[in-house]
């Protein structure tokens, strides 16, 4: 599944696969150097591991959020956030936890058996731990489990899902050997059938996703039912301030922590706010942040790439500048893509390239560089077949410029992104008019209601592939979930609903590069560049860092005795 983000954070691949480790860059000496550091995603990650015994009782950890949620239901197409996704992790139950190489482990917290009991049909029989309860006493049951499969089931259109995240296959959920058991079968087999309660997917309670109406608003306000080592200990609005306290239902290994408290603040504060000891661990967006950090006492940066990436989404619903497919290629092809990279990453990674693949990162297994490449005079010429004929500075047709609104969070990396396309595309004759916004609203009231022509933001996944297709790439007017742009074909869905079903890993890998090949074709999206994974930490926090693929333990997380 993949969860969005308006600054620095989010990419899926749609495969979290992995690859080859990384050095840490805490480590190195204070220069802009990034020799021996690798670019593809890691095996490892860099969260200054520390036995549980060696980590201190207590403390508050310190973090950063850009706004406070507009919904906490992330299956949600309002909540679909990977800020969201962050906050709640702490408090909501999963069925796998994730390791470094992106392998999923049982989550035995929450479940202890989940097995594919039948191929004939596809069946899946999930066990849930018989400790576990939400935050007001009450077990965690089967029930839980088949409310949350129908409502993303996408049979109802009034559940606004960000995703059906497999539930689509799936026929029925039936009470097992008892409440604490289910029993999922399946219509048509699904491959990444471990993904359906795990990443970024997480399970919510009945009460939650039991009808429309409770899905798309009851968590709009805040999160009522949780389940983790933490929960929701207030949430204050004018000081702009989340903190999330200790459990006391929790009947898992006790956190390290009291407290985790979430400060709203804007992107450009984050680094001033961790040298100023106001934070403990952000997220870093340039060279110029990580030179702060290695040069500030107390603080390291930490580094092991994972999977977020920075892409471009155009807008082809119909009226838009951009709706027709050729116009979004011959824009796809002026713009350099390495330039930007070049530009961005210059001493964070020792080898800066763009992204040149939707669904898989640098360094996975299966990945293949399926872009149309960058070509200003093909982009001109296709341009110019197409009846857009320069007049003066800029191309016209029937009348009407083309000038392509590319809005983005007024982020400063992201401006200098779109002053980069901007020169690039004036250079063959298109307008590009920056436009940025807050990031209060920023997905409700302009991506999903596509106030634009091209957005900005960034992607963040798990290790299950197959749900982000769909989610992102598949096109139904009357379920966009999160195709923001409106964008596809009766071809490229047909390609999804096959990479879905398809149960040979090769196969699955082949069918996801023709996928992306696809995209590229449709004018959809322009991946960029996979973020290097810099944090900025306070040289005593213990076991939460840059986490590459890997999930975090919420239970051993605080400071080094």
């Amino acid at each position: 599944m993949r969860t969005r983000s308006r600054v620095p954070r989010p990419l899926a691949a749609l495969t979290a696969l992995a690859v080859t480790g990384v050095l840490v860059a805490g480590c190195a000496a204070p220069d802009d150097s990034a020799r021996g550091l690798t670019d593809a995603v890691g095996t490892t990650s860099d969260i200054n591991p520390t036995p549980r015994e060696d980590v201190r009782e207590g403390g508050n950890l310190r973090l950063a959020t850009s706004t406070i949620p507009a919904n906490w239901n992330t299956l949600s197409n309002d909540g679909n956030e990977g800020e969201i996704a962050d906050i709640e992790r702490p408090m909501m139950p999963r069925s796998y936890d994730i390791d470094a190489a992106g392998r999923p482990h049982l989550a035995t917290d929450y479940f202890t058996d989940i097995q594919l009991t039948g191929t004939n049909p596809q069946q899946v029989t999930y066990t849930i731990n018989p400790k576990a309860v939400w935050s007001d006493g009450s077990p965690i049951t089967w029930e839980d489990i088949a409310s949350q499969a129908n409502a993303l089931s996408g049979r109802d259109k009034r559940f606004l899902i960000a995703i059906t995240n497999g539930f689509e296959f799936v026929d029925r959920v039936e009470r097992g050997v008892d409440d604490r058991q289910a029993v999922l079968t399946f219509r048509t087999p699904y491959a990444d059938w471990r993904g359906q309660f795990a990443g970024n997917a997480m399970l919510y309670p009945k009460q939650v996703t039991a009808n429309p109406d409770a899905f798309n608003h009851s968590l709009v306000d805040g999160i009522t039912l949780t389940a983790g080592p933490f929960q929701v200990r207030s949430v204050d609005r004018t000081e702009r301030r989340i903190v999330l306290g200790r459990n006391p239902k929790w009947w898992g290994a006790p956190p390290k922590l009291d407290t985790i408290t979430y400060s709203v603040l804007d992107h450009t504060a984050w680094v001033p706010a961790l040298a100023n000891n106001e934070l403990d661990l952000v997220r870093l967006a340039d060279i110029n942040e990580v030179k702060t950090v290695r040069a500030t006492p107390g603080l390291v940066v930490r580094r092991a790439p994972g999977n977020r990436w920075r892409h471009i989404t155009f807008n082809g619903a119909p009226g838009s500048i951009l709706a027709d497919q050729g116009v979004r290629v011959a824009v796809s092809k002026a713009i350099d893509r390495q330039g930007i990279v070049s530009v961005l990453q210059n001493g964070l990674v020792e080898n800066p390239k763009p992204l040149n693949n939707h669904a898989l990162l640098q360094g996975q297994e299966g990945y293949r560089d399926n872009s149309l490449g960058f070509d200003p005079a093909a982009a001109a010429a296709e341009l110019d077949a197409l009846g857009w004929k320069l007049d003066g500075d800029y191309r016209v047709k029937d009348g009407r410029r083309l000038s392509i609104r590319d809005v983005f969070y007024n982020d400063p990396t992201w401006v200098q992104v779109a002053q980069i396309i901007q020169q690039n595309l004036r250079a063959i004759g298109v307008e590009l008019v920056i436009d940025t916004k807050p990031a209060a609203g920023f997905f409700t009231d302009v991506i999903q209601p596509g106030d634009f022509d091209a957005a900005q933001f960034i992607f963040q996944g798990d290790p299950f592939p197959l749900s982000s297709l769909r989610q992102i790439y598949y096109y139904d007017p009357n379920d966009l979930q999160g195709n923001y742009g409106r964008i596809g074909s009766p071809e490229l869905n047909a390609l999804i609903e096959r990479a879905a079903t398809e149960l040979d890993p090769q196969k699955s890998l082949d069918l996801i590069n023709e996928i992306d090949r696809k995209v590229f074709e449709e004018g959809h999206s322009l991946p960029l560049m996979q973020w290097d994974g810099s944090f900025g930490a306070r040289a005593d926090l213990a076991n939460i860092g840059s986490p590459g693929l890997a999930s975090y333990d919420y239970t051993v997380i605080g400071f080094t005795k």
